[in-house]
C-alpha cells in the first residue's frame, strides 16, 4: 500500500494552510507539522451542551423516534454524552456547518448519538472509549477544507467535485492530527478511515477496516445519510431500502454483519440483543426517484452546458 498524498491542501476555518497538495502525510511530515503547533491551550468542551436541543429535535424525527423510544435508555446515553469533550475548534467548526451546511451538522450529531448507541453494545468498555475519543463529532471536520458548492450541489457531481469531496476524510486526519497533537489518536484515525471498506474497496487508502469503533462510524455515515435529506435527491431513502442497502454491503464484504445487525435491532420494536438478531435477505425496497446519489456527470457535458447559459 503506498503512503497517502494529498491531493488537494488542507487549511483550517480561518485559512491557514497546514499542508499543500502533493504532501506525503508521513509521520515525518505529520510530525513536522504538529511541532508548528505552538498553541499551548488543548481546552476542551462539552459538545452536548451547546447541541443537545438540536440532537434532542433531530431524535424526535422518524425512524430515529423509534430507535431511540426508550427514554431510559437515551437518558442514560446522554450522560454519557454529556462527558464527551471536543476541542474549541471543532466547535467551530460545527458551527461553521450549522451556519452555512445544515445537512452536515445534522448528520454529524445523529452519528455521534447513533455510534454512542451502537458503542454500547459493540465495544467492551465503551464509557471510557467515549470519554478517550471525540469520534462522532469530528470524523467530518475534513469538510471545512471542502468548497460550499460542492457541498450543496443539488445535480451529480463531476469526477472532479467528487475528488474534491473525497479529500475531507484526509483534510480531517491532517486537522486532527494537528488539533490533537497526535498522529495516533483514534478521533484522527476514524476522520481519516471512515470510508474504508472491509474488502478494501474504499477511500482514501483502500485498507480494511480494523477498529470496531472506525467500523461502527463507517456504518452510521452511511446508514443517515440514505435516510435524511440531501441535496442531490428530492427525497430521502425510506428506513427498509436504507437497511436493505447496507444489509447488501454486508453481503459483499464491504462492512461486518454484527454492526447491521446490531443497527437493525434498534430499529425493530422488541429490540433484541444484536446477537440474536435475524436480518432477512430479502429486498423489496427501491431507491427515492429524483435520486443522485453515486451518480457521476459527464464533466465534458456539464461544462459544455454551464458555456451555454
Amino acid at each position: 500500500m503506498s503512503m497517502l498524498k494529498l491531493q488537494y491542501p488542507v487549511h483550517t476555518l480561518d485559512k491557514q494552510l497546514l499542508l499543500p497538495s502533493g504532501s506525503e502525510l508521513s509521520e515525518d511530515t505529520l510530525n513536522h507539522l504538529i511541532s508548528s503547533n505552538k498553541s499551548v491551550s488543548r481546552q476542551s468542551h462539552s459538545l452536548l451542551e451547546y447541541v443537545k436541543k438540536d440532537l434532542l429535535d433531530l431524535l424526535r424525527l422518524p425512524p430515529y423516534n423509534v430507535i431511540f423510544v426508550d427514554q431510559k435508555q437515551t437518558s442514560e446515553l446522554l450522560t454519557v454524552m454529556e462527558k464527551v469533550s471536543v476541542i474549541f475548534p471543532v466547535l467551530q467548526a460545527m458551527n461553521y456547518f450549522k451556519n452555512h451546511e445544515s445537512y452536515t451538522y445534522s448528520h454529524i450529531l445523529i452519528t455521534f448519538a447513533l455510534t454512542t448507541l451502537l458503542a454500547k453494545d459493540l465495544i467492551f468498555d465503551y464509557e471510557v472509549m467515549m470519554m478517550e475519543v471525540a469520534s462522532c463529532p469530528a470524523h467530518d471536520i475534513g469538510k471545512i477544507c471542502i468548497p460550499l458548492h460542492i457541498l450543496k450541489k443539488s445535480n451529480p457531481l463531476t469526477p472532479a467535485e467528487l475528488s474534491i469531496l473525497k479529500h475531507h476524510a484526509a483534510a480531517g486526519y491532517v486537522l486532527l492530527c494537528y488539533y490533537l497533537k497526535d498522529t495516533q489518536n483514534l478521533s484522527a484515525i476514524i476522520a481519516r478511515d471512515h470510508h474504508e471498506r472491509n474488502n478494501c474497496s474504499g477511500y482514501p487508502r483502500g485498507i480494511s477496516l480494523t477498529d470496531r469503533m472506525v467500523e461502527i462510524v463507517a456504518v452510521i455515515d452511511i446508514y443517515d445519510a440514505l435516510i435524511s435529506n440531501r441535496p442531490y435527491r428530492n427525497e430521502a431513502y425510506d428506513n427498509r431500502t436504507a437497511i436493505e442497502e447496507i444489509t447488501g454491503m454486508a453481503e459483499r464484504n464491504e462492512i461486518g454483519w454484527d454492526v447491521v445487525k446490531a443497527l437493525v435491532a434498534y430499529n425493530r420494536k422488541e429490540k433484541p440483543k444484536f446477537s440474536d438478531c435475524v436480518v432477512s435477505d430479502q429486498k423489496r425496497g427501491a431507491p427515492p426517484q429524483g435520486n443522485f446519489y453515486g451518480v457521476i456527470a459527464e464533466e465534458n457535458k456539464q461544462n459544455l452546458d454551464a458555456d451555454d447559459k
